[in-house]
């Protein structure tokens, strides 16, 4: 096996931002080490408090998004509260796909299929 799973990462101009709002969303929390506090301008690791989801790290970047995702998040959820939320509706299901695309607040696609979480 020349690989193995270990985290996801996500680009982000306000780093800080798109990792409260991704907590928000998916019901993760902020991953705090012990000792010293991270430094603002470091990627912020985001968590399941649960276990159930994989790590995700949201990391600084100076640009922004131009081009379409070729790696995107799935998820479990309500549209409605995401949109809520500050996500913006890229393509509701319809006869041809069966989930919504949906992009958070800096443009990231990710796909919300509906069914109880």
């Amino acid at each position: 096996m020349p690989a193995r799973f270990k985290d996801l990462a996500l680009d982000a101009r306000d780093h800080q931002a798109l990792a409260d709002w991704w907590c928000a969303a998916l019901g993760y929390a902020r991953r705090q080490d012990p000792g010293e506090p991270r430094p603002a301008e470091w990627p912020v690791p985001i968590h399941d408090p649960a276990g159930r989801g994989p790590l995700i790290w949201v990391n600084p970047v100076p640009e922004e998004k131009t081009v379409k995702n070729r790696i995107h998040l799935d998820v479990w959820g309500a549209p409605e509260e995401l949109l809520a939320l500050g996500a913006t509706m890229v393509r509701r299901r319809d006869d041809e796909i069966g989930w919504h695309v949906m992009a958070d607040p800096e443009g990231n696609e990710f796909c919300v299929f509906e069914k109880e979480r």
